[in-house]
């Protein structure tokens, strides 16, 4: 599969930003949760739909993490040439993106990632909604968000739902077979961001904690009353914290 074949939307001019999103849906959800924050910053902002996802297809060729690591890695390479940029990733996108950024730490500025997908997912806690409307939803929303209000439902449905019909079942449970990523590399040493829900009851948020011990220059937060769907739930809390890492970027881009 060749990285042309992946769908993308790209908005803005500048300094490149490539925002990957999560399993299950497409760039749409990452679309709306971090584009506000990013376009404010004047950046040129990215959003590929990972294979078998969106409007992208997957290739037979795909079998595993790995594979799509390596795809991935070579649309980026051909997105943005030799430009420094910046990544960010949801759940399994945040995943990729921390493999991604090992592998291309001298150009990547900068790594963000959410509620991310980690080998050694640990406490992961019993699903329990914080705010609730009378059952609002389908059985997918309320397993999804913690705060199940009119507006979080509205969210699901307009940037959540729709891609639920155009995901390839058949590719996803091929490279689910092999999710895992093998292929070992140091720890991205650039700024970075990681922020978890404390009732994020698809991953959890302990292993995500660990990664102040793995990155050197990482921020972590662990946002409270917050689950999987936090980039929807709490979004000035995680604008002030991306935000804050855009700053830090600046500053090692300064300070050379």
């Amino acid at each position: 599969m060749e990285p042309g074949e992946l769908h993308v939307v790209r908005h803005g001019e500048g300094r490149p930003a490539v925002v990957l999103h999560g399993a299950g849906v497409d760039h749409r959800e990452a679309e709306a949760c971090f584009d506000p924050i990013l376009e404010a910053a004047g950046l040129r902002r990215i959003y590929p739909d990972l294979p078998g996802m969106g409007r992208s297809p997957a290739a037979d060729e795909l079998h595993s993490s790995d594979d799509v690591l390596h795809l991935m890695i070579r649309f980026v390479l051909a997105e943005v040439g030799p430009e420094p940029f910046l990544l960010v990733g949801h759940s399994w996108g945040a995943y990729l993106a921390q493999a991604m950024a090992a592998r291309l730490w001298e150009q990547v500025a900068g790594l963000a990632l959410v509620c991310p997908v980690l080998p050694d997912e640990q406490d992961v806690p019993e699903h329990r909604p914080v705010v609730t409307s009378n059952g609002i939803g389908d059985h997918v929303f309320r397993g999804y968000f913690v705060v199940q209000t009119p507006e979080m439902y509205e969210r699901y449905e307009r940037y959540v739902a729709p891609a639920a019909d155009l995901v390839d079942e058949e590719a996803m449970e091929r490279m689910g077979e092999n999710w895992g990523l093998s292929l070992a590399a140091k720890p991205y040493p650039g700024p970075t961001l990681v922020v978890a829900g404390r009732l994020d009851s698809t991953v959890g948020y302990a292993a995500a904690a660990d990664l102040l011990h793995v990155h050197p220059r990482a921020t972590v937060a662990v946002v409270d009353e917050a689950g999987h769907a936090l980039p929807h739930e709490e979004p000035e809390v995680l604008g002030a914290l991306i935000r804050q890492w855009l700053v830090r970027v600046e500053r090692a881009r300064v300070s050379g």
